[in-house]
């Protein structure tokens, strides 16, 4: 009979109450009481793997599962609450910063999609309306960028997590119906941009005007504008709002713009800032229109 001896763990599993856990190692990482408070507001039972002990000298040293024995403390009100160990005897100190250094390396992460598409499998009602109303614009969630897919599946739900599902639909609606499912259009950049402008114009954004003047422009043009502007999603909103505004005696404020964001100048100050910006990048966008 085969020896698989060398392929599995010299461990085994018990019950160990958190008081007699151990996590101050050197080569442990601090601490995250931000993310102890945030995970154990979401507590989940079936989230909660065993915890990696190794047993030296009788003292239980935690290395890999800190911050696990810290929330279920959190959650549970009490440090004599068990959890599963798994325990390992045969370690020294080197052997579990080695480990602890290394369990990482080789671990191949979720992609947003994977991570999406294993939501839809657990019926999560989240997802589900999400990839619904994807769907009601005959556009598809995809892991491949092509026209009517959309690969910005993280942008979807920080969308609709932030600013709620009229904003995420308004949003996928003037996209469709400024570049019709074009690629380019669909990109986390684009997408985020137009909800941003939804989320801080409302009904001041009239639908029409923005296909009629943002669709002059190709997404490629947006997004090249939008990153000479500034890094990020506030760059796409500006690029478009300068598109919107184009030409129009009164246009969407750009105070309002950065209204609830910290300012660096006064009011005055900035909308005479914006202003020039605005005057350099129209040119910007009339040198698209020529073609250059």
């Amino acid at each position: 009979m085969a020896d698989y001896r060398e392929f599995v763990p010299d461990v085994h599993f018990e019950l160990i109450p958190i008081k007699r856990l151990v996590s101050n190692q050197d080569y442990q990482r601090n601490l995250s009481l931000q993310h102890i408070k945030k995970t154990a507001e979401n507590f989940d039972l079936y989230q909660i793997n065993p915890v990696k002990v190794s047993r030296r000298n009788g003292v239980n040293y935690v290395f890999n599962g800190q911050h696990t024995i810290e929330i279920v403390a959190m959650v549970s009100g009490s440090r004599d609450t068990p959890v599963w160990c798994m325990v390992y005897d045969d370690m020294d100190y080197r052997i579990e910063a080695d480990v602890f250094a290394n369990q990482q390396k080789y671990v191949k992460t979720l992609a947003p999609y994977e991570i999406f598409m294993a939501n839809i499998e657990a019926e999560n009602d989240f997802q589900v309306a999400i990839k619904t109303l994807v769907e009601s614009y005959d556009l598809t969630i995809s892991k491949v960028r092509a026209p009517g897919m959309i690969c910005a599946v993280s942008s979807l739900e920080l969308i609709y997590e932030k600013y709620g599902f009229h904003v995420l639909d308004r949003t996928i609606r003037l996209c469709v119906g400024t570049w019709e499912g074009e690629a380019g259009s669909l990109s986390s950049g684009i997408l985020k941009g137009i909800a941003i402008l939804v989320a801080v114009f409302g009904d001041s954004l009239r639908d029409d005007i923005f296909k009629e003047k943002v669709g002059v422009y190709s997404s490629r043009d947006i997004t090249r504008l939008a990153k000479e502007r500034k890094a990020g999603s506030m760059g796409y909103a500006e690029a478009m709002l300068i598109a919107y505004n184009r030409k129009s005696k009164k246009g969407l404020s750009w105070a309002k713009l950065y209204s609830g964001r910290k300012k660096q100048t006064d009011e005055a100050g900035f909308e005479e800032y914006a202003e020039e910006e605005e005057t350099n990048d129209q040119e910007a966008l009339e040198q698209a229109d020529d073609g250059e």
